[in-house]
């Protein structure tokens, strides 16, 4: 699509979003605890829409807003608080660096001790440090970690990092356009890894679409979503442990999937409190940490992943073609 088009047509559908419709969906209370979380007359606000896939969402005190991918398109947006959202960077990370069949820009981020952001780059297939100031962003990439056992990655997906600069990644095949069937892929498996001390280890590999991950609130465990309608999963691992780990499962939303709740196990965070919000089916599915699902944010479409603001006042949601957030009992 013609670059001056595409931005006039993404002016046109925020325009709409604003000022036509400007809230979508409603909240799912399945449980009187969830209203300790979300007020009862919160609204699902639309920030933001017109983009082919929304993905990616973190919240940066530099910017005081909001830092999200759209992959098919290889752009990164900005989106604060009166502006509401622009084109922040362009390639958002597929830059050519390994042969990709479709060419996808960054997807998951995560921050550093460090202050620097850790992408996930499933087009160039590596983990990469986004090497530019936040304040005059430019496409310039490190890469951190590109192959396991000397066979490239097939298209990293989600990024988490410790408080060890440990970096946690999954690796599904989606940014190839056959995926497991792709004469691209290299590893016969789809992997879920640390980089350690400039070692890359296999966590475990018998995920048949590792997606979304993230921390439990003390650190020891690590959440992981299997993206596949036949097994609709969260995953976690006990990280006190030896690898390769051996997962339990946390929840199991196959039952779930149907045409009504569209979407599957994808990002995911964790609330200082300890409870997770995890997409899903049907949008956000939020569980209490005894893991009992008490309810689900409805999106309507599709989403993605999600990310707080640095108070927890607001939950910021990537949903399909969509930018939204819900305020949040802080």
């Amino acid at each position: 699509m013609n670059k001056t088009l595409y931005i006039f047509l993404l002016m046109v559908y925020n325009f709409y979003s604003l000022y036509g419709q400007s809230t979508i969906g409603s909240v799912e209370r399945l449980d009187p605890e969830i209203n300790s979380l979300i007020p009862i007359n919160a609204k699902i606000e639309i920030l933001g829409s017109g983009y082919n896939w929304s993905e990616g969402p973190i919240w940066v005190e530099n910017l005081n807003g909001l830092l999200f991918n759209d992959p098919p398109e290889n752009k990164m947006y900005l989106w604060t608080e009166g502006p509401g959202v622009k084109l922040y960077l362009d390639p958002s990370g597929y830059t050519g660096y390994a042969p990709s069949s479709l060419k996808k820009g960054s997807n998951g981020m995560a921050f550093n001790t460090n202050g620097s952001i850790i992408m996930a780059h499933p087009g160039d297939r590596r983990i990469a440090r986004f090497n530019s100031s936040f304040e005059n962003p430019e496409p310039k990439f490190e890469t951190i970690t590109d192959k396991y056992m000397g066979k490239r990655f097939n298209s990293p997906n989600d990024v988490v990092v410790n408080e060890n600069n440990d970096v946690f990644f999954t690796d599904p095949p989606y940014g190839l356009k056959n995926q497991d069937n792709d004469s691209l892929k290299e590893l016969s498996f789809n992997g879920v890894y640390k980089y350690s001390n400039n070692q890359t280890i296999l966590l475990y590999k018998n995920m048949t679409r590792p997606n979304g991950l993230a921390f439990s609130k003390n650190g020891s465990e690590l959440y992981v979503a299997n993206s596949d309608p036949k097994k609709a999963l969260w995953y976690v691992f006990d990280l006190n442990k030896a690898p390769p780990l051996t997962p339990e499962l946390f929840f199991d939303a196959t039952s779930l999937v149907s045409k009504e709740k569209k979407g599957l196990p994808d990002g995911l965070k964790v609330h200082s409190k300890g409870y997770v919000f995890a997409s899903g089916p049907g949008g956000i599915l939020i569980f209490n940490n005894n893991k009992k699902h008490i309810g689900t944010i409805l999106t309507e479409v599709a989403s993605s992943n999600c990310a707080f603001n640095s108070d927890e006042s607001y939950l910021y949601m990537t949903s399909d073609n969509y930018l939204t957030r819900i305020k949040l009992v802080k």
